[in-house]
């Protein structure tokens, strides 16, 4: 897809590729700056077109989704597409800052901007402090912090607010190997990715993670019937849901309870049960504490499962496709 046809919400829009279920993605995505900031002296502020920020490729519609399935987005490889990345501080916009939710008389941080080196080779980006000469190697952990469907009821929401449809969730959960499950709220599902980050600290507490463009590889799947209230994760070693809200507090308890719910369906345990085994054994990183909405996740092993599957073994099935595609590289 080239520049022009990046969208910048979810919904509103028709499918750019319609693809059969279990089929395998090449797709690009531009950072959330549209690839507009170059360098140290390249403001956002005056080098991109406000709102066009957060720029998605899709959508893409799975053939024979329909409202009430789920749709599976399993994340084959996540690789950087230029030698370099980008992070900056906003006026108004990050955890540690004055917002316009959260008015304050001090001012505003300044707005700033850090270019990394990516060594895709050597697997890492290089972080330079601007004001001495400390120079850090940090490893890649490639992600995708926006990925989504089309929101129900007509509804369209903007690329960079996370919601129940998925969106800006800024999670560092969404790297290869992960499969996303997202409800199906419209014919076709509409999956769109972008936002690609080369690392991200959990909560994206500046407000930006180390932004690049990728290149990356996706098989995208069909659960019948089995829709999610709110987006769910899946790796080799555990089960996440996800939460996204004001406060911060809803976040955590849509997160927490989506998780318990999930848990008691898989072990046919009871609710009180569940509740307990999932209280004594979850993690809860954030995804972001920044955006729009905050996303909080909560995050079970899956040792604690007695061998139980979710949606039925989707996430092995495709973690197979996706090592079959690998090894034909």
């Amino acid at each position: 897809m080239n520049a022009t046809e990046y969208s910048y919400a979810f919904g509103g829009r028709d499918a750019a590729l319609t693809v059969a279920p279990g089929t395998v993605v090449e797709l690009t995505t531009e950072d959330c700056f549209g690839g507009a900031v170059k360098g140290p002296d390249d403001l956002p502020s005056q080098v991109c077109a406000f709102p066009y920020l957060n720029p998605v490729t899709g959508p893409i519609a799975v053939a024979g989704a329909e409202p009430g399935d789920a749709v599976a987005v399993h994340f084959v490889d996540i690789r950087p597409a230029r030698d370099w990345a980008v992070s900056t501080t906003f006026p108004h916009f990050g955890a540690l800052t004055a917002t316009h939710t959260t008015a304050m008389l001090h001012p505003p941080l300044p707005e700033k901007v850090w270019m990394y080196d990516v060594d895709t080779e050597r697997g890492i980006c290089r972080f330079r402090a601007r004001e001495s000469d400390l120079e850090v190697e940090l490893p890649l952990d490639p992600m995708h912090g926006t990925v989504g469907v089309a929101p129900a009821a007509g509804e369209v929401i903007m690329s960079i607010t996370p919601g129940a449809h998925g969106g800006n969730m800024d999670t560092p959960e969404m790297r290869a190997g992960t499969t996303a499950y997202f409800p199906v709220n419209v014919p076709g599902g509409l999956v769109s990715i972008g936002d690609g980050h080369c690392r991200q600290g959990e909560g994206e507490v500046c407000g930006t993670a180390v932004e690049a463009a990728m290149s990356t590889v996706v098989v995208l799947d069909l659960v019948k019937g089995a829709a999610p209230a709110w987006p769910r994760l899946e790796n080799d070693t555990h089960l996440m849901s996800t939460g996204s809200a004001r406060p911060l507090e809803d976040a955590f308890r849509i997160s927490q309870h989506d998780l318990v719910t999930w848990t008691s369906s898989l072990l046919g345990l009871d609710e009180l049960d569940a509740y307990q085994l999932v209280s004594q054994t979850v993690l809860a990183p954030a995804g972001n504490v920044v955006d729009t909405n905050y996303t909080m996740l909560a995050k079970l092993p899956k040792t604690v499962l007695s061998g139980a599957s979710a949606y039925d073994g989707v996430h092995d099935r495709l973690r197979e496709t996706a090592t079959g595609y690998l090894a034909q590289r």
